[in-house]
């Protein structure tokens, strides 16, 4: 594994453990070239991934890339920290059980909403202002509406 603070190739493992509930390794690594200390993750790729963007344009399936836009979408929520790795990582689990390498964004976006929704609203209704590119505050008006639980008929 390179060093990622001098580019050196042999770093050496000091520790390892189960992390993300038995469904990744963490890895604590040391570089004796310039003494630099980091952690790595192991994970099972079932597939190759690739998104399908609206455009049509092709990517590469990028797990960093999900997971920094729903831990924005949870900053400063009451959820550990474990369980969103467990979240991603189902997430993940599920589209590459799929059966599909492509899969659309659209796809993705939703089942990122659906998964939000359950676990906790005000980060759902983060995700889907991004998502579905909300412009202005009666956007937010109509979304959070069609949330809430009709009430009994005055």
């Amino acid at each position: 594994m390179r060093c990622p603070f001098c580019g050196n190739v042999d770093t050496q493992v000091k520790d390892s453990r189960p992390a993300e509930d038995n469904v990744a390794i963490r890895r604590r690594r040391f570089c004796p070239a310039c003494g630099g200390r980091f952690t790595t993750y192991e994970r099972v790729q079932l597939r190759d991934l690739v998104v399908v963007k609206t455009s049509g344009r092709r990517e590469d399936f990028d797990r960093s890339k999900m997971e920094r836009s729903i831990r924005i979408a949870m900053q400063k929520r009451p959820i550990e920290p474990d369980r969103i790795d467990q979240m991603i990582s189902g997430i993940v689990r599920r589209l590459e059980s799929m059966g599909e390498t492509d899969i659309p964004s659209k796809v993705i976006g939703e089942i990122v909403m659906e998964t939000l929704a359950r676990i906790d609203t005000v980060a759902y209704v983060r995700f889907a202002s991004v998502y579905k590119n909300f412009q202005a505050a009666d956007d937010f008006d109509k979304f959070v509406a069609e949330l809430r639980p009709s009430g009994p008929e005055e």
